[in-house]
């Protein structure tokens, strides 16, 4: 070997050393944070177990070198500051963050944990990073196509009911994130020639005065956006669409299980799939600012043939061929 590139492979070997040392060490114990807007994120949620058991096939296993810890904050934002207090007394690594307060409380209270967000909304529109591709700080997480997935699914509605004209769109007028999302809908709603009913809940008690106002004027058809509290209060807007025979379309597949009649969104197993990528990396030493926000890549169209059936909806077949899931 020539002196010249022996010595380059001395320096190379050098500089990676120090990755080397700051990968998976043999005997340490690694400490995750969980913040969510809502309740308790579940052991059967769709995003935590698949955050976990890809942390898990990258060598992160909760209850041998993983410790989670988790707090939620039940739709009451007003709790989510000391919830990050608690946090960052717990000594974490990095904390994964489940809608917009909560990553908004994460970034707002602490510079020293790395954190990545998920159902943030679009964190470069609220200001939660300073781009996609170099996000900036301490944050990283999974991005939303907000504005093409609302028109997507204003779309699929169309082509589920050709006549509908009025749209009743419901969402949580006390958060950024998803405020941002419905103003996306309502774009892509005009755009298809629809009209919209504005219908924002900032707590429990406004679903009865929507629920009043869809009743005064009845829309054809209704569009939720999906949040801690919208999510919280799901059951109460299923009943309502099932008792006033209105369609629905969500972003989650849980509610047409539950009974409405379809969804379009990221698959949310596969957004737990790439936080736990991301959050590995940052157990292994990389900079969040480093890591560009992820896309979603996978999107579910869900259908539930019984609650059509109940409507009286005769769903096109060409409709049905496209589902991911078809409920019957």
């Amino acid at each position: 070997m020539k002196r010249r590139e022996f010595i380059t492979s001395l320096i190379a070997a050098a500089a990676a050393w120090p990755l080397a040392a700051r990968a998976q060490q043999p005997g340490k114990t690694y400490r995750l944070g969980l913040l969510g807007t809502g309740p308790a994120v579940g052991l059967l949620d769709e995003r935590r177990k698949t955050l976990l058991s890809g942390l898990a096939a990258r060598g992160f296993v909760d209850g041998q070198n993983l410790v989670v810890v988790q707090r939620a904050a039940d739709a009451r934002l007003e709790r989510l500051d000391g919830l990050m207090a608690e946090l960052k007394a717990a000594n974490l690594d990095v904390i994964v963050t489940f809608g917009y307060p909560a990553a908004l409380a994460a970034k707002t209270s602490t510079k020293d944990i790395s954190i990545v967000i998920t159902g943030a909304g679009d964190p470069v529109a609220t200001g939660l990073v300073d781009g996609v591709a170099r996000p900036g700080g301490n944050i990283t997480g999974v991005t939303e196509l907000s504005t093409e997935l609302s028109a997507k699914r204003l779309e699929i509605m169309r082509d589920a009911l050709p006549a509908i004209t009025r749209v009743a769109m419901l969402w949580n007028a006390a958060d950024l994130g998803m405020t941002l999302r419905y103003r996306s809908a309502e774009d892509a709603a005009r755009v298809l020639g629809l009209k919209v009913q504005t219908l924002g809940v900032r707590e429990p008690e406004d679903f009865e005065h929507a629920f009043a106002e869809m009743t005064r004027e009845r829309p054809d058809a209704i569009l939720m956006v999906s949040d801690a509290l919208t999510m919280l209060n799901r059951k109460r807007i299923l009943e309502f669409a099932r008792v006033n025979r209105l369609p629905t379309i969500f972003e989650t597949g849980a509610l047409v299980r539950d009974g409405g009649l379809m969804s379009y969104g990221p698959k949310q197993s596969a957004i737990g799939e790439t936080a736990a990528g991301l959050a590995a990396r940052i157990l292994r030493g990389a900079r969040p600012a480093d890591l560009p926000l992820e896309l979603p890549t996978h999107f579910e169209l869900l259908i539930n043939l019984k609650t059509a059936q109940t409507l009286g909806i005769s769903l096109p077949p060409t409709l049905i061929a496209r589902a991911d899931e078809v409920i019957e």
